[in-house]
């Protein structure tokens, strides 16, 4: 199973994009899923969480601007970003809990960054 996530490239200030996750391979459910960041010289922070009822929640420098939603038939979770700023600027990361068969065990997975540049 791999989680692709799609999206990044460069805004200007105030702009939008929408990054997404989706998974790949054999999965008998996806449970809850989270968006995370790492600036330029910071540690990775967790930003967004959607869970399998689609309860949200956001760090608190993302409120207002982000919103997080999920497919659950395309296997997909999108990060909407809204007035971006330069401090959004990061590599982006989803990671999701998995489970791979029907009544399997679930197990945490991880998909590759994708670059998100606010220019000023």
């Amino acid at each position: 199973v791999q989680l692709q996530a799609s999206g990044g490239g460069l805004v200007q200030a105030g702009g939008t994009l929408r990054l997404s996750c989706t998974a790949s391979g054999r999965i008998a459910g996806i449970g809850t899923m989270t968006w995370h960041r790492q600036a330029p010289g910071k540690e990775r922070e967790w930003i967004a969480t959607i869970d399998s009822g689609g309860s949200s929640n956001f760090q608190d420098s993302v409120k207002g601007r982000f919103a997080i939603s999920r497919d659950n038939a395309k296997k997909t979770v999108y990060l909407q970003m809204s007035n971006l700023k330069p401090e959004d600027t990061a590599v982006y990361y989803c990671s999701g809990r998995i489970q791979f068969r029907v009544a399997g065990p679930w197990a945490d997975s991880w998909g590759q960054g994708t670059l998100v540049t606010v220019s000023s």
